[in-house]
């Protein structure tokens, strides 16, 4: 049996945090074999990463040129969003997954690089960022449209984890040097710096760089971010000019007082998983009420069937302060002008995931598979070079001014590039560090979080040895078959997630009945001595279903989505007769539904097949006089939505009007 360790090398490094009941695995612990997930892993090495690399450290994608301008070594003016250094750092993340995963020197020696030109940029009091330090007349902390603490969140992660995954102090030296220089910023309670930030992923950075070096001011700092926001009169002053205020940035209500999900999402959701960290080290009870009531929120009343958030690019909130890129209210739920940037999609998912942890409860890792499978992945192209930033529920061609965005967030197609870059290297990186999330540490076992082709090697928390190894052909068939390949002589226990949509799940261990409750949205919990060769089956039916919405949901009145396990699936023209539009297709209520796997059809899906009606009676008055429509019978296949947009421009719906025969 393998000698006791420590987890060091965890994605999210709780293994010390006291409020955590689900602890990380380190990060290639477990590794994805075959399948679904290791395709996406495999693509990200091989495809996704060198093409991001050439975008963003040419003259196309300007990060790296951004940082060597700042150094002095070259000339040229800052180009690109504000943010773009925290878009660089994240790349640079999903790099380290992958040379941690590979061993690939060639990769490390690029991080090398990439962290020599970042060092010689950093200024002599630790300060970095490189718009500020380019730009004529940008002065430091001065307004925080600049997002430089959105960089310093990404920084302070990035940095930490390739201490984790490398062993090198050359990144985490930078990150400290700059975080030292917020302490001395941000510690003292002065009035001008008490509503900064715009983006508040400094908090989830801190708390990762405490869990890395161990020094408490990090902590204690994070709190203050969290406990002065909304503590201030919301007017514009020197540091807000240029974005809107009160609910936008989350500053109107204080964290703890918090009923709603307001504002920009993903601002909202990477402050909700800073608040979660921060509560994993401090355990204050008031923090984790406040992230219980917003989870349910967003979960609850404001995402889309695909796990997406964000209803709306410009809106309100309910205190009817002008928001962007955001929430709405409860239950308003466009479909064709939907926003749901893949960020903030993503975040969901990290969200939900440190909720989870925090929670020992499987029902939040169903909304990170959501996630994962739908609104995240469809931020991407199946060859892994194009980007959507925002994922409607609905494309109907011509119908809304793409040119005032075009290349920047909302495009009628995937982009081989977005000038505001955030969702890319966001959703590579967590492609890239996905297997990371298979597993978690209870306190006397193990947690199947995620299910896909995989091999684990860990130790549980008392340092014995586990081994186990994962054989699926998940997402598109439900039988999961986990074989023990070595573990301690004691009792454990291994839980199996059940996920909401599987009804009818059984469980067997070695051909019999487990013995347990198989409830669905739970974790169904085996506690026995075990030994190799073990053999643990989760059958979950794959039944196809359809959907309906919240009947306040106005949008998708009388339509109905369908969905297969975990996939969502929606119509494409490229699958109707030639002029057909999206908006004249009905679905068939009493059709058969049925599945069909074709591995040579969008790298390998499973379709259904079902019969959809076409209208070809309607004309273009606003209003019509209504007669018995013209349906004609019209047999094709609905596509998984993750995939859709990958044949050309197409036309694409989620929900459809159902009528019933």
């Amino acid at each position: 049996m393998s000698t006791a360790k420590k987890h060091t090398r965890a994605i999210t490094n709780t293994v010390d945090s006291p409020y955590v009941k689900l602890k990380s695995i380190d990060f290639g612990d477990c590794r994805w074999s075959t399948g679904f997930w290791a395709d996406k892993e495999n693509a990200a090495a091989q495809i996704m990463l060198p093409y991001m690399g050439d975008v963003l450290c040419g003259d196309v994608g300007h990060g790296l040129n951004n940082f060597k301008i700042a150094a002095g070594e070259k000339e040229g003016e800052h180009k690109g969003f504000y943010w773009h250094d925290g878009d660089f750092f994240k790349y640079m993340e999903a790099c380290m997954y992958i040379y941690s995963l590979t061993k690939n020197k060639t990769l490390l020696k690029k991080l090398d690089e990439y962290i020599g030109w970042i060092g010689k940029a950093q200024e002599e009091d630790g300060y970095i960022h490189t718009h500020i330090q380019i730009t004529e007349g940008a002065e430091r902390f001065s307004n925080r449209k600049y997002h430089e603490m959105y960089n310093y969140g990404h920084l302070f992660i990035a940095a930490s984890v390739h201490y984790r995954l490398t062993g090198q102090r050359n990144f985490l030296d930078i990150a400290i040097k700059q975080a030292d220089l917020l302490c001395v910023y941000f510690m003292p309670d002065t009035k001008h710096y008490q509503r900064f930030g715009f983006n508040q992923t400094q908090i989830m950075g801190l708390v990762e760089l405490y869990r890395t070096v161990r020094d408490e001011k990090y902590l204690k700092l994070a709190e203050k971010f969290i406990n002065r926001r909304g503590t201030y009169k919301i007017e514009h002053d020197s540091t807000t000019e240029g974005y809107p205020i009160g609910d936008m940035v989350q500053e109107r209500t204080p964290l703890k007082e918090a009923k709603e999900a307001v504002g920009h999402a993903v601002l909202a959701l990477y402050y909700y998983a800073g608040a979660a960290d921060v509560y994993a080290e401090t355990g204050e009870k008031a923090l984790i009420e406040a992230l219980d009531r917003l989870w349910e929120n967003v979960t609850g009343k404001k995402m889309y069937v695909t796990g997406a958030v964000g209803q709306a690019h410009y809106g309100a909130s309910t205190s009817l302060d002008m928001i962007e890129e955001g929430f709405i209210d409860a239950y308003m739920m466009p479909n064709m002008t939907a926003y749901n940037e893949t960020c903030a999609n993503l975040c969901n998912a990290m969200f939900s995931n440190r909720m989870m942890a925090l929670k020992e409860e499987s029902r939040y890792a169903d909304i990170i598979e959501l996630v994962l499978f739908n609104s995240g992945l469809s931020g991407i192209s199946i060859d892994g070079t194009e980007y959507f930033y925002s994922n409607p529920l609905r494309m109907v061609n011509n119908s809304r001014d793409y040119e005032a965005h075009a290349d920047v967030t909302e495009s009628p197609v995937r982009q081989p590039y977005l000038e505001c870059f955030c969702c890319p290297p966001n959703l590579v990186r967590t492609i890239c560090k996905s297997s990371g999330w298979a597993y978690t540490l209870s306190e006397n076992g193990v947690a199947v979080v995620l299910f896909g082709g995989n091999n684990l090697d860990t130790n549980l928390l008392d340092g014995s040895a586990i081994k186990l190894t994962q054989d699926t052909d998940y997402p598109w068939k439900g039988v999961v078959k986990i074989t023990v390949d070595e573990c301690k002589a004691e009792a454990f226990d291994i839980k199996v997630r059940i996920p909401k949509w599987a009804v009818g799940s059984t469980l067997k261990v070695n051909g019999e009945d487990a013995g347990v409750d198989v409830v669905p949205g739970t974790f169904a919990v085996i506690n026995r001595t075990w030994k190799a060769g073990d053999t643990i089956v989760l059958d979950m039916p794959m039944e196809i279903t359809r959907l309906e919405g919240h009947n306040r949901i106005e949008e998708v009145r009388n339509q109905i989505a369908v969905k297969r396990g975990p996939i969502v699936y929606c119509v494409e023209s490229p699958d109707l007769p030639e002029d057909v539009s999206i908006l004249d297709v009905y679905i068939n209520g009493g059709a058969p539904l049925e599945a069909e796997h074709k591995k040579d059809f969008l790298g390998g899906v499973t379709v259904v097949n079902t019969e959809l009606l076409l209208r070809d009676d309607k004309n273009d008055d606003m209003y019509q006089v209504v007669t018995k429509p013209v349906l004609k019978s019209y047999k094709t296949q609905l596509v998984p939505y993750f995939a859709w947009s990958n044949r050309g421009q197409a036309e694409m719906t989620v929900f459809l009007p159902v009528v019933w025969n």
